[in-house]
């Protein structure tokens, strides 16, 4: 049985992140241990970021694996950390929410028009900044059709 795309495993409330490096290690890990990717998917994150910022503006960063990382990919998958102190992704910009991606093959289309949908209301961004529970984020995915 192939596994949810966004579990509350993969959701981390409440996150400290010193660097932009750290946070995308940290995103990238979550999808490592609960078997979305391989341990070298995290280094085509950091490749990805060096290429081009994964900083979607609305204190929102969407850090993801280059192209040729799709081998490491075993299931599609997100995560969604969230860090209320923000951390700086350079050039002022600060990101509150972070949403690793991981698609098998053309999988991951669909997850980022949700996570389009679901970041391009402000309202929606500081439901997930300030949600208490897990429940809470998923709601506002599962909302997404």
């Amino acid at each position: 049985m192939a596994k949810e795309v966004l579990s509350k495993d993969n959701i981390h409330l409440n996150v400290k992140l010193s660097d932009k490096e750290e946070a995308i290690r940290y995103t990238g890990g979550i999808l490592v241990t609960n078997g979305y990717v391989e341990e070298s998917y995290v280094g085509k994150m950091l490749e990805r970021e060096e290429m081009t910022s994964t900083f979607m503006g609305n204190n929102v960063a969407i850090p993801h694996g280059t192209d040729d990382a799709k081998g490491a990919v075993l299931e599609t998958g997100l995560t969604v950390v969230t860090v209320p102190d923000g951390v700086d992704f350079g050039n002022g910009n600060i990101v509150k929410v972070l949403i690793g991606i991981a698609g098998k093959g053309d999988e991951h289309l669909d997850v980022l028009s949700k996570i389009a949908i679901v970041c391009s209301e402000e309202e929606n961004i500081d439901k997930i900044v300030e949600a208490q529970t897990k429940e809470e984020i998923i709601a506002l995915f599962d909302e997404v059709n």
